[in-house]
């Protein structure tokens, strides 16, 4: 019976246990990554271990979700950030320099490893043969102090891709399409393993877009082969030496299959408010646009830039619309400056801002009230975009900068223009300026908290049996924006439990207006 390759990476890396589903395994943890949002409170919670040493092979504090600083706090986080980087030996990314999976994929991600990140896209790592699992904040903290990672083994998924796509579908029509298919909850309990065909047709980048999309499906991650595809991405970043073949036996047992032709797909798209809330674009008619954000972890690639750039050239937005572009890396940015792209991309009235997050953090270029915004993003919560009275569309690059064009939604297939064909360049700008790497001598470092920044309350350990009164039960579909919003307004908060405990009461009142409460129960008992 052969295995998979899921099974492979997890058995190659394994400290104890047994590597089959619901069995508890072990295993190391070969990289971390934090980003701005959540690693705060990771460095205060390493900080609170009272270590002297991170056990991992590498670990990347990155900045890129709170780069807007309309206030102190922002600034100190990284500042503090910084600091704890310098004195437990971890890479420091700088504000500017890009957004951490796009970064990570580019610079160290190896296939076979296993990668941590307290980013629930970390899965991006995927599309690079990596395991790469979206992790609690502390569960990341422990990795870096003890070197490991315990956890349940999931179910596998096996996603074959037969056939090809046709003009103008994208690989982020790709993701849609299985959210359409298997909804925002299909991969629950399950790492889900591509395989088939269609792989040879679709890059890095492409499958990265894909894996990254996996969290939306709720899996605990999603992975492509390590093949000849991950070898030219490595060579093109002067990284073949990080190269390892990794794929799963032709007869690997997996517990539940799927086979999904790619001929099949057309442009989709996510209409608000869910991922999975996804149609083709040719059904949909007369949705006017006010604004297009083209970026973030999943579509902010040097090919889904050019493209935008290919189909933008010699056109102008239309004047109803605003075109916002963040370019996922420094070097992306760099390059485009270099071969022209970029000025494409001013000379039809696109606004360019900086290589992070921005708009898919809620961190600016919030909408119009009541206006209508198409984004390559990865969710299109109610308000997660800065204004509540919104709706978002999630769409492909190609999409996105077509419609941007017209002022309506526009299936790009059907639009007339003519589809840009990009051709990768045989190496690709690498540059270390954003990187600050560890120091000799760092043990001396102090860390720097400012006046927003509180130290992480260390609770004593859990008794047997845990009574409480509920506070609350809610209804389904809950978002990670509903338990803790993700705005500009709090997110500099991350960094301060007391601060964000009083949002936590605030968003259970909200919660209970919305009517997304069920019922508020007396007393509960836990057995741990």
């Amino acid at each position: 019976m052969g295995k998979a390759l899921a099974h492979k990476i997890i058995e190659k890396n394994r400290i104890t246990g047994v590597v089959e589903s619901g069995a508890e395994v072990t295993v190391k943890v070969n990289q971390t990554l934090t980003q701005d949002s959540t690693g705060t409170m990771v460095y205060l919670q390493l900080e609170a271990m009272n270590i002297q040493e991170i056990k991992t092979d590498l670990s990347v504090a990155y900045i890129d979700h709170n780069t807007l600083q309309t206030g102190f706090e922002n600034a100190d986080d990284h500042a503090f950030i910084k600091s704890a980087a310098a004195k437990y030996g971890i890479i420091y990314s700088k504000p500017g320099n890009g957004i951490c999976h796009q970064l990570h994929l580019e610079r160290f991600g190896k296939p076979g490893g296993i990668l941590l990140g307290s980013d629930s896209h970390t899965p991006t790592g995927g599309g690079l043969g990596m395991l790469a699992i979206g992790a609690g904040g502390l569960d990341v903290a422990v990795a870096m102090a003890n070197g490991t990672y315990t956890f349940r083994m999931p179910k596998l998924m096996n996603i074959e891709l037969v056939g090809k796509l046709e003009p103008w579908v994208a690989a982020k029509d790709v993701a849609l399409y299985i959210l359409k298919l298997l909804t925002v909850k299909g991969g629950v309990g399950y790492i889900i393993e591509y395989t088939g065909e269609a792989l040879t047709s679709l890059s890095v980048t492409d499958r990265a877009t894909i894996t990254n999309m996996g969290a939306e499906l709720g899996a605990t991650t999603s992975v492509f082969p390590s093949d000849e595809a991950v070898l030219d991405f490595l060579k093109k970043q002067g990284r073949e030496k990080d190269y390892v073949f990794f794929t799963a036996d032709a007869d690997a047992v997996y517990d539940k299959k799927i086979r999904i032709d790619l001929s099949e797909i057309k442009p989709m798209v996510a209409k608000p408010h869910s991922p999975d809330n996804v149609e083709a674009i040719q059904n949909i008619k007369g949705i006017k646009v006010d604004q297009v954000a083209i970026g973030s972890c999943t579509n902010s690639s040097y090919a889904d830039l050019m493209k935008t750039a290919a189909i933008l050239k010699g056109k102008r937005v239309h004047p109803d619309v605003s075109l916002v572009i963040a370019p996922g890396s420094s070097n992306i940015l760099q390059m485009m400056a270099e071969n022209g792209a970029m000025a494409d991309l001013i000379a039809a009235g696109a606004r360019i801002i900086e290589a992070a997050c921005g708009p898919c953090i809620g961190m600016g270029q919030a909408p119009t009230s009541g206006g209508i915004s198409l984004r390559t993003f990865n969710r299109n919560f109610k308000g997660r975009c800065g204004t509540d009275s919104a709706g978002v569309y999630i769409v492909s690059p190609e999409t996105a900068a077509v419609s941007a064009i017209t002022g309506y939604l526009t299936s790009p297939d059907a639009s007339g223009f003519e589809q840009p064909d990009i051709v990768l360049p045989e190496s690709f700008a690498v540059h270390d300026h954003y990187f600050i790497f560890p120091q000799t001598g760092r043990n001396n470092a102090e860390l720097v908290m400012g006046p927003n920044i509180k130290p992480f309350p260390v609770n004593k350990p859990l008794t047997a049996t845990v009574e409480g009164k509920l506070l609350l039960k809610v209804a389904d579909n809950i978002t990670t924006d509903d338990i803790m919003p993700s705005n500009a307004k709090l997110l500099p908060f991350r960094s301060n439990v007391p601060e964000l405990s009083s949002v936590l009461i605030k968003t259970e009142a909200a919660l209970s207006l919305e009517g997304k409460t069920m019922v508020k129960a007396p007393v509960v008992n836990m057995q741990h």
